[in-house]
């Protein structure tokens, strides 16, 4: 299969297991543990139905979607994904420059191999950031005060992430510091010449570009990657992480990772603006529930205080409708995202955006909606708990006939 074959985001992934050694591969798609989260995180979307409404006129439909006080062309992104640029050099810069020509949210992470300073003078306007609190809140601050130099548009604190979870395809594969030559992974190397040998010529473990500034002058490659590795996770963070950011940032301010009302409440009171209602893609914690499952008990107890998107398990077009229905305002893509960049670069992520703008655009005239703010309640059914079907006057309609 080329890329010009690949249909839907599934095909991406073939994509991306041919091009890719297992170790890489197995990076990117794995979970934690049992890897029990990861399945339910795709399950969780068959609980709801979409609910269609007929003979409205859709020729003309919008996907505009407002953001922090800003207009995206879509309701969708692409999450903040660490050391894209081992799976393919200026992985990062190409995520970026495919959300600007497409107009939607990318988040870089702080763990990116390229700068967020190289990002966003490739793509200003849709490049947004991602930090976690570190052991020393003297890094925290200054990648906050980069961000605030740069005009990044809106800055995200992810607070899932305080100890680090047991990735067993990780250890089965060898994939951990300091990263060691073994057979396995030589055979594996071998039998995808074309990646190891574009991994070789860039000299091998790629730079954490955002990183090296914290480290001594001269720091290798290797050298960076161990210092965020001593740097993060940080187990002793509290509340008081998230208030030192909100002072320190004075833009649009979300919180990722959230799952549990009550955190939700507490992030609001501080003064976060939004929340990414997520569980690290099922990264994290094995046993924790799903975005979708905790998406509508979150939207209930912020209501439209709130900017509310979510992440884990998006693969359709379809996916991010229900989620719009259940109180988000976007979906963010990640291992879509980074198997489409890993197999084919900056084509392949905006083939990924592409295949998900048409989706929701088919999906919106199969729902009979012409924008996003037809989306809502009356248009999903919880088939754990059925609700009866609610009527209302014709006069009330979204659109007439």
């Amino acid at each position: 299969m080329n890329l010009d074959k690949a249909i839907n985001i599934d095909d991406m992934a073939v994509l991306a297991r041919r091009y890719l050694p297992r170790i890489a591969f197995d990076f990117i798609d794995g979970g934690v543990d049992g890897e029990v989260g990861l399945a339910r995180n795709r399950q969780a979307f068959d609980r709801y139905k979409l609910l269609p409404r007929y003979l409205i006129d859709v020729e003309k439909r919008s996907q505009k979607a407002t953001l922090f006080g800003h207009d995206y062309a879509g309701p969708f992104g692409i999450c903040p994904m660490g050391i894209a640029g081992f799976f393919r050099p200026g992985a990062d810069l190409m995520l970026a420059r495919a959300a600007a020509k497409f107009n939607v949210p990318y988040v870089m992470s702080s763990a990116s191999c390229d700068s967020i300073e190289a990002a966003m003078a490739q793509a200003p306007e849709t490049t947004w950031f991602q930090i976690y609190g570190t052991r020393d809140p003297r890094i925290t601050m200054d990648l906050i005060r980069r961000a605030k130099a740069l005009k990044v548009r809106v800055l995200l604190l992810t607070i899932d992430t305080p100890v680090m979870a047991k990735r067993e395809r990780n250890m089965r594969n060898g994939f951990r510091r300091p990263m060691k030559m073994t057979p396995s992974v030589i055979l594996q190397g071998l039998s995808r010449p074309a990646w190891t040998l574009r991994y070789l010529m860039k000299g091998g473990i790629p730079m954490m570009e955002n990183w090296r500034p914290y480290a001594a002058e001269g720091a290798s490659a290797n050298d960076v990657a161990d210092l965020y590795g001593t740097e993060t996770p940080a187990p002793a963070q509290t509340w008081d992480v998230l208030r030192l950011v909100r002072k320190a940032w004075p833009g649009p301010l979300a919180v990722k990772g959230v799952l549990h009302p009550d955190d939700a409440r507490m992030c609001m009171d501080i003064g976060a603006d939004g929340l990414v209602v997520s569980n690290h893609g099922g990264r994290q914690l094995d046993s924790a529930p799903t975005s979708m499952d905790m998406l509508p008990i979150i939207a209930d107890a912020v209501g439209h205080r709130m900017e509310l998107l979510i992440d884990g398990g998006f693969r359709r077009g379809a996916d991010v409708a229900k989620a719009l229905c259940l109180g988000a305002k976007a979906a963010l893509f990640g291992r879509p995202a980074m198997f489409s960049v890993a197999a084919a670069g900056e084509a392949g992520a905006c083939k990924m955006l592409e295949i998900i703008r048409q989706e929701i655009s088919l999906v919106m005239g199969q729902m009979g909606w012409t924008d996003l703010n037809c989306a809502g309640p009356d248009s999903i059914v919880d088939l754990a708990n059925l609700p009866p079907v609610t009527t209302r006057p014709a006069s009330q309609n979204r659109a007439s006939a």
